[in-house]
């Protein structure tokens, strides 16, 4: 499939968002329609949540997805077709940012994720890209379309990854990490620059000792909210007016 993944963005709290697996696969899911509507919110990892009580007699209900305290352990083939750890890449402020070629904000976002990667070489920090879709269409995409920091592919595999942060098919999305390999966030839909680049700070006070990771958690879900309030405002003003 080669569709545009645009949606409308809904502001929501800074709370868990639980994303579950679709019960068609993942080349299914690319042969008939669009990614899933996006969020434009941060998510905050929790623990996992627990469903209520239900009727013995009834069937057993699927468990609801979280997003996970740490960082999961995946492995998935790199540009060159070598099988690499996500973890290699821990240990430093870290943002883990969630694609596919046929979704229109993973590629309207790429120039900034490239931007944000280079300024943010003096922070120590790294941005992996992981790329959920057929290997020879991402590598073809990216002859054209340069991504400056390391990028890591997966077909059904990529799908699992996402679903190993709690997530699915809702493209792009963006994981903050600390140094401690903890998530401090998740960002579900286009990225923006002042989000990221808050985003990255208080990564950098959890590791100067400025900053609880609960702390910068609520400092992030109320600047991301504010920052998506702000960004609704401005694109209802910049709205042509209906002619009387």
């Amino acid at each position: 499939m080669k569709s545009s993944g645009s949606s409308t963005p809904r502001l929501l709290g800074a709370a868990l968002i639980v994303i579950a697996a679709g019960a068609v696969g993942f080349f299914a899911y690319r042969a008939k329609q669009p990614a899933s509507p996006l969020v434009e919110a941060p998510v905050v990892a929790q623990e996992p949540v627990t469903p209520a009580a239900a009727d013995p007699a009834a069937p057993e209900a699927p468990k609801p997805k979280s997003i996970p305290d740490k960082l999961p352990d995946i492995t998935l083939a790199n540009v060159a077709g070598k099988p690499t750890k996500l973890a290699s890449f821990a240990g430093r402020p870290l943002m883990v940012n969630f694609w596919a070629t046929w979704c229109a904000p993973c590629r309207r976002e790429i120039p900034l994720v490239n931007k944000i990667r280079m300024e943010r070489k003096a922070q120590n920090a790294e941005i992996v890209g992981i790329a959920v879709d057929f290997r020879e269409d991402v590598l073809a995409f990216v002859k054209k379309t340069p991504l400056n920091y390391p990028l890591l592919i997966g077909e059904e595999d990529g799908l699992a990854a996402a679903e190993a942060f709690g997530m699915g098919m809702g493209f792009p999305f963006s994981v903050f990490v600390d140094s401690q390999s903890r998530i401090l966030t998740v960002k579900v839909g286009e990225l923006h620059e002042d989000e990221a680049n808050f985003a990255f700070d208080r990564l950098r006070d959890i590791d100067n000792g400025t900053l609880t990771r609960e702390a910068a958690q609520a400092a992030v879900g109320d600047a991301f909210r504010e920052m998506a309030a702000e960004r609704a405002k401005q694109e209802a003003a910049a709205e042509p007016k209906p002619a009387i």
